[in-house]
């Protein structure tokens, strides 16, 4: 992270070439830029130090211009980016802010926050990384929160899995809503892409560690629980994915394997017959990533690097690479794993 730091200065890392550690920035942050100050806050726990502190809120208060964005992706941005900050004032005030601006944002007759057009495209989306983030975001503004929280979760849960989805051996991780026509399935993230599989398990983690979230509907979520974990193999499959299911010899995608070890971790939170193997599998992810896809200190490059991830794989865009959310990620759940966060919180 120092050497990160050092790298990129004010801008946000995005993803690193895997032969030198050399990172591709934004100005902004973009949709990641929440696991970059995630990150930093996590590093002020592991130190203690002000001056990591000073550094983490001067990241955070970089972000506040995604507070008011057309983007359902502020759930991944305020979220990861304020919710390891302790009992930091500016953080605290930008995610409440954030959280009242997705709240305005909600569309009851759609049931949920819309995708929006703040990164291009089309604003009457529902995609699956619009949902993680989100459900807590949301739940943390007040009553009218937790119900919207509820809802986007349940909407997306309908468009990926539920009634009226087609049967395909995986989900559809993105609809375009049609005023004639209603929900129909995009081509672009593609069924059997692994963050989709990786996104809506952990969102459905965020609101089972959240009693005010799942309400009466635990039979469902424990459903829609059991029905990803079975399509996507999580707890018997590759441990770490191809970054396209359909192309099982293709790139892998440590991002989402490290993703997924989080949603496991908390869903071994949960009382039931799926805790201690949520946990074993969680461990065995972090253990795989960390002894086969992490740079060591005499490779030439930054140590500590995590390859192996895959940005867009039908586009050839960073196939291998260092991701940011993928390092975010992988040091949220060993912190976790060390007793340094509370993983239902986080």
């Amino acid at each position: 992270m120092s050497v990160t730091e050092a790298q990129v200065g004010e801008r946000f890392p995005l993803y690193a070439q895997p032969d030198d550690g050399r990172w591709t920035t934004t100005g902004r942050g973009s949709w990641t830029g929440g696991f970059w100050a995630g990150l930093l806050w996590l590093r002020a726990r592991h130190t203690g130090t002000d001056a990591d502190r000073r550094a983490a809120a001067a990241c955070t208060a970089r972000l506040a211009p995604w507070a008011d964005a057309d983007t359902a992706t502020r759930g991944l941005i305020f979220w990861y980016g304020t919710s390891l900050a302790g009992s930091d004032g500016g953080a605290a005030r930008l995610r409440e802010r954030a959280a009242r601006a997705c709240l305005s944002a909600y569309d009851p007759e759609l049931g949920l926050v819309p995708w929006g057009d703040a990164l291009g495209g089309p604003r009457l989306l529902a995609r699956v990384d619009g949902v993680p983030g989100m459900v807590p975001l949301l739940a943390g503004a007040d009553a009218r929160g937790t119900a919207a929280a509820a809802a986007h979760l349940h909407r997306h849960l309908d468009l990926c899995l539920g009634a009226g989805a087609e049967r395909h051996p995986w989900l559809w991780p993105a609809r375009l809503f049609d005023e004639s026509t209603g929900w129909q399935p995009c081509d672009d993230p593609a069924p059997g892409w692994s963050r989709g599989q990786a996104w809506l398990l952990l969102a459905v983690a965020d609101a089972l560690v959240r009693p005010d979230v799942v309400g009466g509907a635990r039979a469902r979520l424990d459903e829609a629980t059991g029905q990803l974990l079975a399509q996507g193999e999580v707890l018997a499959g590759r441990l770490v994915p191809p970054a396209d299911a359909s192309r099982p010899a293709g790139p892998l995608d440590t991002s989402a394997a490290a993703i997924t070890a989080v949603a496991l971790l908390k869903l071994a939170r949960v009382p039931g017959p799926r805790a201690q193997a949520c946990s074993d599998r969680a461990v065995a992810i972090l253990n795989r990533l960390a002894q086969a896809h992490l740079t060591g200190t005499c490779s030439g490059r930054p140590p500590g690097m995590l390859l192996d991830g895959c940005y867009d794989a039908a586009k050839g865009l960073a196939v291998r690479h260092e991701l940011i959310w993928g390092d975010f990620f992988l040091a949220l759940g060993l912190a976790a794993l060390d007793g340094l966060v509370d993983i239902t919180r986080a």
